[in-house]
């Protein structure tokens, strides 16, 4: 597709970073014989080391970056987790982050618990990006009680499971996925070519082995009519079933934008959900200028429920951001803030909104707990437990 004309230009040193990650997908094209999946094409845009997307030291988040997180709107969000996490320390004392953006949401969760004088024993990242890491050390060790508990990063899990709570917010939407098309005669698998030009251009070939098992067990309720194309992550329920390596005994606290499968996959969403992100513009073509935009994609919750029961968790909670956040106490941490900072309470509120209504955050974005061991229900979901929705 032709990007849109308002996209900002990049730099000339962003546009070389772009060329050689580009000249490395084109190797991989070659060596797969020309059709490289786009589950493959997606990691390498986003994890090649030193030029895909999260590697290449690029600035994400923020004003001067290319999207925005809730941790990254209000400290609000972090001191609603906080409250679960408050609930989730009878199974352990450890809190491991999976990603963890500039630290904003560790460390607003941190202070929340100390206000709580119930800081954990431990918070540890999972963090691949180096230049993430150092951000988030340097914003973590300044916290005024950071002696207080053991804060670490980490490449993997630990080398025995801890005990306490995962959190992960907006990382089930990065992992490459696959892409999928449907005509006359069944699914086929969309993936990337290069024309005679040497650019890249999306091409597709008859979907096969694990990812045809996975449309046809998956979409078997969808009417989807030919010329439907979407996307279906198989990597999903992989991480889901890696979590016991994390924790043993302990809930897993996923935030991300999606939905139930009836509604990722409505026969008049035929174009499916990609998302591309450069300078806060959002469009839908993943093949302009590799490396230099985010590429996401919507969550298919009913699947990563499924992928949890399979292997042995328990789906302990599932709600709407909205939901959650009204659950664990936001209108109480906004009228704190308010009355503790009476000139910043129309910022306050403003940021309070964007996390809430439905045409912001509130309802587009989802909040699930996994349970992992022995565990009971999580109360602080019972405001509005939409379980059944998937």
């Amino acid at each position: 597709m032709d990007v849109p004309s308002r996209l900002p230009d990049p730099s000339p040193a962003e546009l070389a970073v772009s060329a050689a990650l580009s000249e490395r997908i084109k190797i991989a094209v070659a060596a797969a014989q020309g059709f490289l999946p786009f589950e493959a094409f997606m990691a390498e845009a986003l994890f090649a080391q030193g030029l895909g997307y999260y590697l290449n030291g690029s600035r994400k988040f923020g004003a001067a970056g290319d999207f925005v997180t809730a941790p990254e709107i209000s400290p609000l969000f972090g001191q609603a987790v906080a409250r679960q996490c408050l609930q989730a320390q009878a199974y352990g004392d450890t809190i491991i982050e999976f990603g963890g953006g500039t630290g904003k949401l560790a460390a607003s969760v941190l202070t929340a618990l100390a206000g709580l004088n119930a800081l954990p024993a431990r918070y540890l990242m999972l963090e691949l990006s180096p230049d993430l890491r150092e951000t988030q050390r340097q914003l973590l060790q300044a916290l005024p009680f950071a002696n207080e508990l053991e804060i670490d990063w980490i490449s993997d899990a630990p080398a025995t499971p801890a005990r306490g709570i995962i959190l992960a917010n907006e990382i089930l939407d990065a992992l490459p996925t696959a892409a999928f098309e449907r005509d006359d005669a069944g699914f086929l698998e969309r993936g990337i070519g290069v024309d005679d030009n040497g650019a890249l251009r999306w091409q597709a070939r008859p979907a096969g082995g694990r990812l045809a098992a996975a449309l046809t067990e998956r979409l078997a309720g969808c009417s989807l009519t030919p010329g439907y194309h979407a996307e279906i992550n198989l990597q999903q329920s992989l991480w889901v079933a890696d979590l016991p390596r994390f924790i043993d005994r302990g809930v897993a606290l996923l935030f991300d934008y999606g939905g139930p499968r009836r509604e990722i996959y409505h026969p008049d969403r035929h174009d499916g959900t990609l998302r591309c992100y450069w300078r806060h513009r959002l469009h839908a073509d993943p093949l302009w200028l590799p490396g230099l935009q985010d590429i996401t994609a919507s969550v298919d919750f009913t699947h990563v429920a499924e992928a949890a029961i399979d292997a042995g968790l328990q789906l302990a909670g599932y709600a709407t951001q909205a939901s959650f956040l009204l659950a664990n106490g936001i209108e109480s941490h906004l009228q704190a803030a308010m009355a503790a900072d009476p000139a910043s309470a129309m910022r306050l509120a403003a940021q309070a909104r964007v996390l809430l209504l439905p045409s912001e955050m509130g309802t587009s974005f989802k909040a699930m707990a996994l349970g992992i061991g022995d565990v009971t229900g999580l109360t602080n979901f019972a405001l509005r437990d939409e379980r059944h929705q998937l």
